[in-house]
């Protein structure tokens, strides 16, 4: 039971990834968004990978950047404040992308190491 319960955690953040990949993919159809747009931008948030060509440690630093539902969120809200559509639909692209790493195990980087995530942490 106690290995068991050592999992969960990790089963959670992969729930939690499948829960705001669907969410947002809901909200993106239910307002009749573009899905071409989606599938060209949706691999988008990857291209902050490029600072790993200058180190470890830029490199962590622009992936988690990019990587966090914090920016998202923000961008989701001023989107609604504002009544900006594009921004509202970046950001359900942006969220969806997340999502979806989180759901397959990709997740926040540590400057150790590409393959070094939050995830390897619990």
């Amino acid at each position: 039971m106690t290995q068991q319960l050592q999992k969960l955690p990790r089963i959670l953040l992969h729930l939690e990834g499948a829960a705001v990949l669907i969410t947002a993919l809901i909200f993106y159809g239910q307002n009749g968004y573009s899905w071409w747009l989606f599938a060209l931008l949706l691999m988008a948030p990857d291209l902050s990978a490029i600072g790993y060509l200058h180190s470890q440690t830029i490199g962590s630093l622009c992936y988690n950047a990019v990587h966090t539902y914090v920016l998202p969120i923000a961008l989701t809200v001023l989107s609604l404040l504002l009544n900006w559509e594009l921004g509202l639909q970046l950001a359900l692209i942006w969220l969806a992308h997340i999502g979806m790493d989180r759901l397959v195990g990709y997740g926040l980087k540590y400057p150790d190491g590409f393959k070094i995530t939050h995830f390897n942490k619990v």
